[in-house]
């Protein structure tokens, strides 16, 4: 049971981390922003562009969750703190224990609260677009590629997410050779943004007759789902459109016509294919969302290659950079080399329980 002292405690500080999201959210600023937004709404052309009015809807609706999720919880907490303090005066050990689970609930929503009150960069509301390519290494690379794409599927299935897989190329022994799939919910890139990077694998590799311990790596590309975001404008001239037979399990067309599409953006060298639609313009529709998403992340990673040029950093952000660790043997152990989050329970985390790891590295990369 825990103590009425440790819960008056743990109040206390509750209060201190919301006065501080209070700080960081602004909240004067996201009542102004929906006041304006509401006068706007006034005007009988606010519709007219449907496209910016339902943006602007968006952004007033989740302005106002957070401004009364804050309000709520201050209040809920307040209450709770002077409740513990009346029932240290006037002891009960059945409110004790009232009190108790209202204590673990309290601090789980303030948890959840303070992840969304990170989450606040321009595209972390929008889908995300993920890659998983083998490194080399053949069959083990193959087969670990194979093992956090499901890692991710069970992350989205424990997470109410949906999940739509674009493009999967098996390989012929074990494994895949690559995988593009899309997971949506809300701010599915925002929490997956930091899944970006080199994954390491340290394992007894069950292709290897002699039972040796290997070490394979794969990549893990994380992009925005953008929808004819008209920022981001591609030329039809910088584009070679290949199609070709749908390899996957198929229906009345796929597989029977070459509906499958691949485009690679000349200018960059960029390549994105799609086969799990049912007809040709279909997968070209949604290469070219996923083009504009890759783009998208380019022009970031070059602009924060500036930057670190001109701090004189060296920190690399590239492609290649290793971020997390996946021990199997001769002990277990996962830690992200970012946010040093680690735990022993590997088993969870294939299992897709991945959301301490994620929060770890969103609050390292806020301090």
């Amino acid at each position: 049971m825990t103590e009425l002292y440790e819960m008056i405690q743990v109040s206390e500080s509750s209060l201190k981390k919301l006065n501080d999201l209070k700080d960081s959210l602004n909240l004067t600023k996201l009542e102004l922003e929906n006041q304006n937004i509401s006068e706007l709404m006034l005007s009988d052309t606010f519709w007219d562009d449907v496209k910016k009015a339902e943006s602007l809807v968006a952004k007033q609706n989740e302005n106002k969750y957070k401004i009364e999720t804050y309000n709520k919880l201050a209040s809920s907490i307040s209450s709770f703190r002077q409740g513990l303090i009346d029932l240290k005066s006037n002891y009960d050990e059945e409110m004790h224990l009232l009190y108790e689970e209202e204590y673990h609930n309290l601090i789980k929503q303030i948890d959840r609260f303070e992840i969304e009150c990170l989450l606040n960069d321009e595209y972390d509301s929008l889908d995300a677009i993920i890659d998983i390519h083998p490194g080399a290494g053949g069959t083990e690379s193959q087969d670990w590629a194979n093992m956090l794409y499901g890692m991710y599927v069970r992350f989205a299935e424990n997470n109410k997410f949906k999940i739509e897989t674009l493009d999967l190329e098996q390989a012929l022994d074990a494994g895949i050779k690559s995988v593009s799939f899309v997971i949506r919910g809300k701010n599915a890139f925002g929490l997956l943004k930091g899944e970006r990077g080199v994954h390491r694998l340290v394992r007894i590799s069950p292709f290897d007759a002699n039972a040796r311990r290997h070490t394979s790596f794969a990549s893990v590309d994380v992009v925005p789902e953008f929808n004819n975001d008209e920022s981001i404008i591609i030329n039809e001239s910088d584009l070679k459109i290949d199609t070709y037979r749908a390899s996957g399990a198929g229906g009345q067309h796929i597989n029977k016509t070459d509906s499958a599409v691949r485009i690679t953006h000349l200018p960059t060298g960029i390549v994105v294919s799609c086969q799990n639609q049912r007809s040709q313009i279909q997968n070209k529709e949604k290469c070219l969302m996923t083009l504009k998403a890759k783009l998208y992340q380019k022009a970031l990673i070059e602009q924060q290659n500036k930057l670190n040029d001109i701090r004189g950093e060296l920190k690399s952000i590239e492609w290649g950079s290793q971020i997390r660790s996946y021990v199997f043997c001769p002990y277990t152990l996962v830690k992200d080399n970012r946010s040093n989050y680690e735990t022993s329970n590997v088993e969870g985390i294939m299992n897709g329980n991945i959301n301490e790891m994620i929060f770890a590295y969103l609050k390292s990369i806020k301090k």
